[in-house]
């Protein structure tokens, strides 16, 4: 069973992850990588010595094409999975991102993006990435 928590703040040291909920015209972009048939929300691992806003606008330009945009702390999640980093409990950074254009070609993993106004059906983490977007909807962010 997964556990996703939330929390105002952690130990900056704590954050290994950074994931961007992102619209362009008030629409949702969500990214399909390569080797999966289902969509994720933007986001990734932090790199060694990366702040992690920086982590989240790396992400955010390698997995969407975002070329102009406007980011926003949300709030600090968690995850805890016993199938996952031995059931620890790992930390990451919720973003929002409003994203004014998008470079004409993707470099990265991500096969493709949609731009859309309705939520997947086929989620590739669903029992993580439904619960961030309702905690970014509960905060006003969406």
């Amino acid at each position: 069973m997964t556990k996703v928590k939330f929390y105002d703040s952690v130990d900056d040291e704590k954050l290994k992850f950074a994931v961007i909920i992102s619209k362009h015209n008030g629409m949702y972009v969500f990214c399909k990588h390569k080797d999966r048939s289902t969509f994720e929300i933007p986001g990734g691992h932090r790199e060694p010595g990366e702040l992690i806003e920086e982590t989240a606008k790396r992400e955010l330009r390698e997995e969407t094409g975002a070329i102009d945009f406007e980011i926003f702390k949300i709030c600090v999640y968690s995850v805890i999975d016993e199938d996952n980093f031995g059931g620890q409990e790992t930390f990451g950074m919720l973003f929002f991102a409003d994203i004014r254009s998008f470079e004409p070609e993707l470099h990265s993993e991500i096969e493709k993006i949609i731009i859309t106004d309705k939520l997947p059906d086929n989620w590739t983490y669903p029992q993580i990435q439904p619960k961030l977007l309702e905690k970014a909807r509960i905060r006003g962010f969406i």
